[in-house]
């Protein structure tokens, strides 16, 4: 068995994974996903360096990095193209697109009755400011995105406009988010198939929680209604693994603010005595079994 981890370059969570791979006996490579060459009646399909992907009895998704449009589309494109072709692809093509869009997520957990903030979003700037002022406070995010970068919290009429007229110069789509009130911290739960693997509480003295922006990790644990919550955000979305971001808010409800179907887990597994990376390797390996 041979499993291809595509991603951007070697680092903590690639070596990680050949770690658990190799504790399986299962050989794995590490390949720049912005190397696949495609071919159509060329005599190969798709490769990266010289190694043909539909070799591999498996591909694991470790990061797909930014680019323009035609590269990322691209990208997509030979995942789905090597799925068709039967080849293990974790997570699933369907599940990134899904995921990597906030307004797909957002519109797919709102339809299927799992809460989540009130949201809009428009390309116009006049339905943009006529949003804000039926929300009050919101949170301004790109639609593409993951870290917290880019986010905004906008509560004041001057700023909103001035924000608002700013992208509408850089013709950005305007994704506003209602600010729930929650306190000093939100939660990320790392799934894996159908098990919470760890949780952790992202504390910082703003509204910002997210660890690689300085926020202090702490072993949460969830209790079965948010539990509950992740499951079916995670069947919902067809993940096989995922990051699921919850806020409890003052009044005691979760709200689902996100889903990250290409999650990192070093702040998470600091905390935790779980290896993650051993987790993830184990669903793959076994999914390849059955």
């Amino acid at each position: 068995m041979r499993v291809g981890i595509l991603g951007h370059k070697m680092g903590w969570h690639v070596e990680g994974l050949q770690r658990a791979f190799e504790r399986r006996g299962v050989a794995s490579d590490h390949l720049p996903i912005t190397g696949i060459n495609a071919g159509i009646g060329t005599g190969h399909s798709f490769e990266v360096e010289g190694r043909p992907l539909d070799a591999y009895d498996g591909l694991l998704i470790r990061i797909i990095p930014d680019g323009s449009l035609e590269q990322i589309v691209f990208r997509m494109d030979a995942l789905h193209c090597l799925e068709a072709r039967g080849v293990k692809v974790m997570n699933s093509p369907k599940t990134i697109e899904k995921t990597v869009d906030k307004l797909y997520t957002s519109s797919l957990l709102e339809k299927h009755g799992i809460p989540t903030p009130r949201t809009v979003v428009t390309e116009r700037f006049d339905e943009a400011m006529a949003a804000f002022e039926k929300l009050g406070d919101v949170i301004v995010k790109p639609l593409f995105g993951s870290g917290g970068r880019g986010m905004v919290r906008v509560s004041d009429w001057e700023v909103a406009y001035r924000t608002f007229r700013a992208l509408e110069m850089g013709r950005y789509v305007y994704y506003l988010q209602e600010f729930v009130p929650h306190g000093d911290h939100d939660i990320r739960a790392l799934v894996v198939g159908s098990h919470v693997v760890a949780a952790m509480a992202r504390r910082s003295a703003g509204w910002r929680h997210n660890v690689a922006r300085g926020a202090r990790a702490e072993p949460y644990h969830l209790d079965a209604e948010a539990e509950k919550l992740c499951l079916q955000a995670m069947a919902l979305l067809g993940a096989d693994y995922a990051g699921v971001d919850l806020l409890r808010t003052t009044d005691g409800r979760y709200v689902v603010i996100e889903v990250n179907s290409i999650p990192g887990w070093s702040g998470l597994q600091k905390i935790t005595s779980t290896d993650i990376a051993d987790t993830i390797v184990a669903h793959l390996v076994a999914s390849l079994h059955r």
